[in-house]
């Protein structure tokens, strides 16, 4: 059973999630900025602009990073944080593109335990977020379409709070209850 009403706080994109996205086409689309923050301790500190901010320029989306003395680390960590903003945040309806069947087979039928280092984690969480928002989100439904267990999917979201409050939120506006 899907019903076609929407919260009115979704944020929605077209085809491709801009967290599936290849990270060449995703950067095009995000503005790099570098600047100071406070980071790690030292006789150096803040001396460089490590700190990196990184804005999807279509959704106004961020992330960043400024933990590390290395601004390629920093980098590479704040573009993932932003991948998973974005795919908790950003909800794209259609998910008929070919990346996004591979990545659902890939992971469906198992445990869809993606590790926090793995590039593809924020692109199934928001495949999993995609799918609650379609079946207006009943778990058990979603657990269904990816031949899995309700429990192994919300111990995903559950891994990142962002992750889990959203569904949340999304369970109350079809009035459920809340998962923990």
């Amino acid at each position: 059973m899907v019903n076609d009403t929407k919260p009115d706080w979704l944020q929605t994109v077209s085809a491709p999630h801009p967290s599936r996205q290849p990270l060449d086409r995703f950067e095009r689309d995000c503005q790099l900025t570098m600047t100071r923050r406070s980071g790690p301790g030292g006789q150096h500190r803040n001396k460089t602009s490590t700190a990196i901010v990184l804005v999807h320029q279509p959704t106004q989306v961020s992330g960043e990073a400024s933990e590390s003395r290395s601004q390629a680390k920093n980098r590479s960590v704040a573009v993932q944080r932003l991948r998973l903003n974005l795919a908790v945040v950003i909800r794209c309806l259609e998910s008929d593109e070919e990346a996004d069947i591979e990545l659902r087979k890939k992971h469906a039928g198992r445990s869809v335990w993606v590790a926090e280092q793995n590039p593809q984690r924020p692109a199934v969480i928001s495949l999993v977020l995609d799918d609650m928002v379609r079946y207006q989100g009943d778990l058990q439904q979603v657990a269904k379409e990816w031949r899995t267990t309700a429990s192994q999917l919300l111990k995903l979201l559950r891994s990142e709070t962002p992750a889990i409050d959203y569904m949340n939120r999304l369970r109350a506006f079809y009035e459920l209850r809340p998962l923990r």
